[in-house]
């Protein structure tokens, strides 16, 4: 028997790409957003946006301090608890108080507790001088002053460069870091000292 030939059917490339286009036409209208997502999509778009400047903000803001020394090192305390700093003169004895509260200060008129963070962190202690400053904190009705060695000045420094305090800080003043610098700047938690009802004798001094 003789094969056949087969009939050689002409291939139609129009219809072709006819029908890629139709399928491509499908699939875009399958993936397409509605109206409703793609209006979501921007808005969270737009808020992103809108919260960049706020983190590169937040990255750079700084912090206004009150820079000072106490046993030969560097502490610095936010500069809006300081009402304000004088040096120490007609300090009185304040009898039944803690060893740290070294007594009473008469700044204009104003009877203020001094308070030696020296004693309270249990630091080594430095004779009293004429350089001694104290530093008059307040914190709505609570108000003290403590005592510093020498008062350096204000300065600003940033938020994101105060790492936790280092292993080596222990003991009691360690509970009243808010951190430390790379320079070695101690910043003290104002806010816990003057609410620690163990320092404020205001009521004493008052009575």
């Amino acid at each position: 028997m003789s094969q056949k030939k087969k009939k050689l059917v002409p291939v139609n490339f129009r219809e072709i790409e006819r029908r890629l286009e139709l399928a491509h036409e499908a699939i875009e209208r399958i993936w397409a957003p509605s109206a409703e997502e793609t209006q979501r999509v921007l808005q969270v778009r737009t808020l992103a946006l809108a919260q960049e400047p706020l983190w590169e903000e937040a990255a750079n803001e700084d912090l206004e301090v009150l820079e000072f020394t106490l046993a030969y090192e560097r502490y610095a305390i936010e500069s809006h608890f300081v009402r304000q700093v004088a040096s120490l003169e007609n300090l009185t004895p304040l009898p039944c108080t803690p060893a740290f509260v070294l007594g009473i200060a008469n700044l204009r008129g104003a009877i203020y507790p001094v308070i030696d963070l020296r004693k309270f962190f249990e630091l080594p202690e430095k004779g009293l001088t004429s350089f001694n400053k104290i530093i008059v904190l307040q914190s709505e009705k609570i108000l003290f002053s403590i005592l510093a060695d020498t008062v350096i000045g204000v300065r600003h420094i940033l938020k994101k460069n105060i790492q936790p305090s280092l292993p080596t800080l222990t003991g009691v003043r360690r509970s009243y870091l808010a951190g430390i610098t790379p320079e070695r700047l101690i910043v003290l938690d104002a806010e816990k000292l003057l609410m620690d009802e163990s320092i404020n004798v205001q009521d004493q001094v008052d009575e």
